[in-house]
This record gives C-alpha cells, sequence and structure tokens, in this order.
C-alpha cells in the first residue's frame, strides 16, 4: 500500500492518499478544491490513477475537489450515505467496506460533529474526519450536530479500537500529524482521562466559538461535490483560488 499525507494551509485540512500497488489505483480522502491540481500530481508521480475521492462529511470551511477531480481524471465520487448532497457517484455505508484496488476501507458511522460523519478504518489507520481531532474534536453546534451523539460516537466506535490505532483528522491547527487511540483516551481534554458525558457536555457548552466564516458558501458547495459559488465576497475568494503554496503534512 502507498500511503500519503498532504496539507492545505488556508483551512488546515489533511488530504490522504491511499494507492493500491497491484493495480496502481488511488483514493484521495477529503481532497480540498485549491489543491487539486497538486494531489493530481502527487498521485501521477506515484506511478498511480486516481479511481476515487471519499469523504467524511459535507464540509463547512473548505469547498472539496471532488468534482473537480472528477471532471479533470474521471475519478468516482463517494460521500457518506447520510450526505445531503447531489452528484455522487457512490455513497459509503456503515460496515461496507469502500474499495480502492485490492485495499478496503471500513466506514464507521460517527455522527455527533455532523449527522453525517463518517470515520474510516484501514488496517492499523483510522481517518476520523472532524469527529475525533488530535487532542480536540469537531463542534458540535451546526448541520445537526449534537453533543451527546459525539460523545457516543467516539467512545463506542472509536475508543473501542485497538489502543495503537494511528487516529489521523481532517484537520490540526498545531502542525501536528498524527496520534493514537491511547493517546486520545488518556489525553484528549475534552474526552480523555475518562471524563464524563456531563464533563464534555460542559466543555463543548462553553466553547464560545464564532461562526463559521465560510458554512454559508461551503456547505451548499460540498452538497453539489465541490461547486464554489458564484457570489464570494472579495475576502472568501482566496477558497476557491489555488494555493501557490501548501506545505505537505
Amino acid at each position: 500500500m502507498i500511503f500519503r499525507q498532504y496539507f492545505e494551509a488556508l483551512s488546515s485540512t489533511y488530504t490522504y492518499l491511499v494507492g493500491c500497488q497491484e493495480t496502481g489505483q488511488a483514493m484521495l480522502i477529503d481532497p480540498v478544491y485549491n489543491t487539486a491540481e497538486r494531489d493530481l500530481a502527487m498521485v501521477s508521480s506515484l506511478g498511480l490513477t486516481l479511481a476515487c475521492t471519499l469523504e467524511t462529511h459535507v464540509h463547512a470551511d473548505h469547498i472539496t475537489a471532488a468534482l473537480k477531480l472528477k471532471n479533470e481524471s474521471g475519478s468516482r465520487i463517494i460521500y457518506p450515505q447520510m450526505s445531503q448532497c447531489t452528484g455522487a457517484d457512490e455513497r459509503a455505508e456503515a460496515g461496507k467496506p469502500v474499495k480502492v484496488g485490492n485495499i478496503a476501507l471500513i466506514p464507521l458511522h460517527t455522527p455527533g460533529h455532523t449527522d453525517d460523519s463518517f470515520c474510516y478504518l484501514l488496517g492499523d489507520k483510522v481517518f476520523t474526519g472532524d469527529a475525533l481531532l488530535i487532542d480536540g474534536c469537531g463542534r458540535t453546534d451546526f448541520q445537526n450536530g449534537d453533543t451527546a451523539t459525539l460523545y457516543a460516537s467516539i467512545h463506542e466506535k472509536l475508543f473501542t479500537l485497538p489502543n495503537d490505532t494511528l487516529v489521523y483528522p481532517a484537520h490540526d491547527y498545531q502542525q501536528r500529524r498524527v496520534s493514537t487511540i491511547l493517546q486520545e483516551k488518556e489525553r484528549n481534554p475534552r474526552l480523555g482521562g475518562g471524563k464524563k458525558l456531563e464533563d464534555f457536555t460542559g466543555i463543548m457548552d462553553n466553547l464560545k466559538l464564532a461562526y463559521p466564516k465560510f458554512i454559508d458558501h461551503a456547505v451548499p458547495g460540498n452538497q453539489k461535490c465541490g461547486v464554489c459559488p458564484s457570489d464570494l465576497p472579495d475576502n472568501l475568494t482566496v477558497y476557491c483560488g489555488r494555493m501557490t503554496e501548501s506545505p505537505q503534512g
């Protein structure tokens, strides 16, 4: 298996490349519109062909590159079964393997950040989207999020994985790249150390987070698998531009 982690700096998003050496097929998990050209170049440089893109949920902080990549490479678009979107070629269903070549990822429905949030288990790795972050978790105050539901998703579906499972989140804002299930169970300040639901609820209720500045444009665009809105304010056009620099994770 070929595995790479790439970083998009504007939204602090990690995109993951999973490639099958036997068949030459590749998958991109949570690709970002701004870095579509970079990602296609990376796929090509590894001698692979992009077979599909896979989303963890309908994003609120960036536009997905799924449709752009499909138009340029013919890749299939896979969204979670619960996602309210049009244009997806396939739907990820809990427990039903998503395959790229001879590699199979196991979808885990982990609602709470959003109602359509999925994580994907691949051997000793789990791609956790915005559900479980390194020393954190996704907020629960939009897109049908729910604090108690997120607590249950993480404790019942992620914290029950083997302790040495590698946690690869969709975002990190402090240049961290990977964690483990054990690390998050022990030291995650919101969920770790045996915190009860009431502890978690108190933390989440007092985050006092600002309204996401791109959500009103990102969600409708991502519900169409990655369409950049035509009415973006001048200060947000960078979200649908091409990144001039995007460090790799």
